[in-house]
């Protein structure tokens, strides 16, 4: 596929290569209903332009069809899987993992593995209403870390059900993690926006058996 193009920020270039910042004491705990929390630290991926060029031009991008309604309709983004076997395409995202696995190794108990990623082209790309429950996380409380890279888009989260949502920016290199009954309990979504924005491209890790 095609990549989308973005126009690096001067802010952002470092001599040094992309690196990343502590966790503790970084990372803003918001506890929300029924067992489940949100951590969000801005920022957390300094360099972020030089990994963002890597996930735009090396990683191999796919288009999915899926059925809606009786009708085969294109997935409004673009994707890539990456199982615990297989090299991340850029240091700096092996890094995330295991600094990630360190951190919350006494709440979580298992490391994160895999690295589910999605390539949002423009404002006219988004992903539904939806909590990742398929395997483990159907019944089980769990953890879903994303690094967003790229231009600003907005996650938002509301209890399964209906109610009030919350918004979290996430601009480039920034970090939120899903924990507890998350993604049982609540759900989430990267909604279309009218704006003209860029693309932006979301890495989630997870455990083994969440997806």
């Amino acid at each position: 596929m095609t990549p989308a193009t973005y126009q690096p920020s001067m802010l952002d270039l470092t001599d040094a290569g992309p690196s990343l910042a502590r966790l503790p004491g970084g990372l803003r705990r918001q506890q929300l209903t029924r067992g489940a929390w949100v951590d969000h630290l801005p920022g957390w991926v300094r360099g972020s332009d030089q990994v963002l060029d890597t996930l735009l031009h090396e990683v191999p991008w796919r288009a999915e069809r899926r059925t809606m309604y009786e009708t085969e309709v294109d997935v409004p983004r673009l994707l890539c899987w990456y199982d615990g076997d297989r090299q991340l395409p850029h240091p700096v995202l092996t890094a995330a993992r295991a600094a990630l696995t360190r951190h919350y190794a006494a709440e979580l108990g298992e490391p994160f593995v895999t690295a589910g990623m999605c390539l949002y082209r423009s404002g006219r790309d988004s992903v539904a209403w939806h909590g990742d429950t398929i395997g483990r996380s159907a019944h089980s409380d769990t953890m879903v870390a994303i690094v967003s890279f790229g231009s600003p888009r907005s996650l938002l989260l509301r209890p399964r059900g209906g109610g009030a949502s919350l918004r979290f920016p996430l601009g480039h290199g920034d970090l939120i993690v899903m924990g507890g009954s998350c993604q049982r309990t609540w759900e989430h979504t990267i909604p279309k926006t009218a704006r003209p924005v860029g693309p932006r491209v979301s890495v989630q890790f997870r455990p083994v058996g969440v997806a």
